[in-house]
C-alpha cells in the first residue's frame, strides 16, 4: 500500500465531555494530520466539536453524527466507519475510546508506516496503559501476557485504541452490532484472520486510559456469556464449539465469586443458545492452525 490516508472515529455517549476534549487535543497535535475526524453521539447530542481548536483546518474537517438511540459500542463504530468509507478519502481508520488519550505525537505517522510496509495488514492494536504507565494483564492480546512491550502478530486486539483497514472491512464486514458490548473485537479478529489479514500488536502505539474493570457495567456478566456463545456459533467449526464454550464455562466458575454474577452469566449463556446469532460463517481448519501457531488456538 502507498502511504495510507488516515481517518479518526470516536464514539461517545455524551457523559465524558472533558475527556473527549482532551482526546481531541491529543489528536490535534499529531505530526501527521488525519484526513477526517468523525465523532458519533451514541444516543446523545454533541457539543460543537467541529470547531475544536487545531482541527478546523483538516481537509475533510470534523463530522458530527448524533444517533437517536444508543447502538452500543460496535453499532456506534459502524456508523462512523460507514460515513468515513462513504467519503472515499480514507484508507485506514483509527478508532479511539472517548476517555483515552494519545500520549505521543507520532501515533498516526507510525500507523501510516506500518500499513505502507505491509499490504495484508488489517488491524493494528495499540497498547493500553493507565495514568501510571501500567498495562493490565487483560489488555495484552496474547496468553503469555507478562511483558506488554512485546509486540508482534496476534489473534485479537483491544477495542480502546486500534487501526482498521477499510479494504479489509469491505471484505470481512463491519463490527457485529448485535453484540452491543463485549467480544465484538474477537468476532472481527476471527473474521479478519479467516480472510487472510494480519493483526499486529504494536506497543509503541500508546493510548492512556483510566484503569477500569469491565464488570463495572451492569450488563457485563449477561452480555459476556451471551456474546461468547454467539461468537462460537458464528465462527467456529462445529467440533470446536463445545470445546470453546466448555473451557470458558470452567474459567467462569473459577473466576466469578458472586452468586448474582453467576446467575446473570447463566442467563446470558442461555440467551446465547436460544437466540439468533447472525450469519454463521465457520472458519476453516487452516485458520484454526494459523491461530494455534500464533499462540492462541480458538478454544480459549
Amino acid at each position: 500500500m502507498s502511504v495510507p490516508r488516515v481517518g479518526v472515529a470516536i464514539v461517545t455517549m455524551g457523559d465524558r465531555p472533558q475527556q473527549v476534549e482532551a482526546l481531541l487535543a491529543s489528536v490535534a497535535v499529531q505530526d501527521v494530520r488525519p484526513a477526517r475526524v468523525v465523532i458519533v453521539g451514541n444516543g446523545s447530542p454533541l457539543p460543537d466539536y467541529a470547531s475544536f481548536p487545531g482541527l478546523t483546518d483538516l481537509d475533510g474537517g470534523v463530522t458530527l453524527l448524533e444517533l437517536d438511540e444508543n447502538l452500543g459500542c460496535p453499532g456506534g463504530r459502524n456508523e462512523a466507519l460507514e460515513v468515513l468509507a462513504g467519503f472515499g478519502d480514507v484508507d485506514v481508520v483509527i478508532e479511539l475510546d472517548d476517555d483515552g488519550l494519545l500520549v505521543e505525537a507520532d501515533v498516526f505517522r507510525t500507523v501510516q508506516e506500518l500499513y505502507a510496509a505491509d499490504p495484508r495488514l488489517g488491524v493494528v492494536g495499540f497498547r493500553i496503559a493507565d495514568e501510571e504507565g501500567e498495562t493490565q494483564r487483560r489488555h495484552v492480546p496474547r496468553l503469555r501476557a507478562k511483558d506488554p512491550m512485546r509486540g508482534g502478530p496476534v489473534t485479537s486486539f483491544l477495542g480502546g485504541g486500534h487501526a482498521l483497514s477499510l479494504e479489509m472491512l469491505a471484505g470481512t464486514g463491519l463490527w457485529p452490532a448485535e453484540f452491543f458490548f463485549t467480544h465484538e473485537e474477537t468476532d472481527l479478529s476471527w473474521r479478519a484472520l479467516e480472510a487472510g489479514w494480519k493483526i499486529l500488536y504494536e506497543p509503541r502505539l500508546l493510548l492512556q486510559h483510566p484503569r477500569t474493570s469491565p464488570a463495572r457495567h451492569a450488563v457485563y456478566y449477561r452480555m459476556t456469556a451471551r456474546n461468547r456463545v454467539w461468537l462460537a456459533r458464528r465462527n467456529l467449526p462445529f467440533l470446536l464449539v463445545p470445546v470453546y464454550l466448555g473451557t470458558w464455562l470452567l474459567l467462569t466458575l473459577a473466576r466469578i465469586r458472586s452468586v448474582p454474577g453467576l446467575r446473570a452469566w447463566a442467563a446470558g449463556f442461555a440467551e446465547g443458545v436460544r437466540t439468533g446469532c447472525g450469519e454463521r460463517r465457520p472458519m476453516r481448519w487452516r485458520t484454526v492452525w494459523r491461530m494455534t501457531r500464533l499462540g492462541r488456538p480458538p478454544v480459549i
